[in-house]
């Protein structure tokens, strides 16, 4: 016998239908431009620094393509021709042979907006 899955369902979609409605109306828009600054904001108070010019680098871009709306965040301080967060987080080697070992500082600060953005869409969704 063929196995499959079971959907049941009692009521109707309004609730879903009107969260992707003010979806469509760009309200997820307003809803990321908050979460994009709180980033920003994680981002720079956890960011290492010396002169603090990378701390103050952070930014963020949103953008939408088909429906699929994503943040970005962006720092524009370099060094070498490389973003100097990416040498903090990673590690790099040191131009007299020596290792500067990475730390992460990045995960840590943004993961409590990615579960912000989680919850509230999840409330959004089964809000009645």
């Amino acid at each position: 016998m063929p196995r499959g899955i079971t959907f049941k369902h009692v009521g109707g979609f309004q609730h879903i239908e009107n969260f992707l409605t003010r979806m469509l109306k760009n309200d997820l828009y307003t809803a990321l431009e908050t979460y994009g600054q709180q980033g920003v904001d994680a981002l720079s108070r956890v960011t290492p620094s010396d002169s603090g010019n990378t701390a103050q680098s952070w930014g963020y871009v949103i953008t939408s393509e088909d429906g699929i709306f994503s943040i970005q965040w962006t720092n524009d301080e370099m060094a070498g021709g490389i973003p100097l967060v990416i040498l903090l987080q990673y590690g790099h080697a040191t131009g007299t042979g020596g290792y500067v070992r990475g730390y992460d500082f990045i995960n840590p600060a943004i993961q409590p907006i990615f579960d912000d953005i989680a919850d509230s869409v999840w409330k959004e969704v089964i809000a009645r």
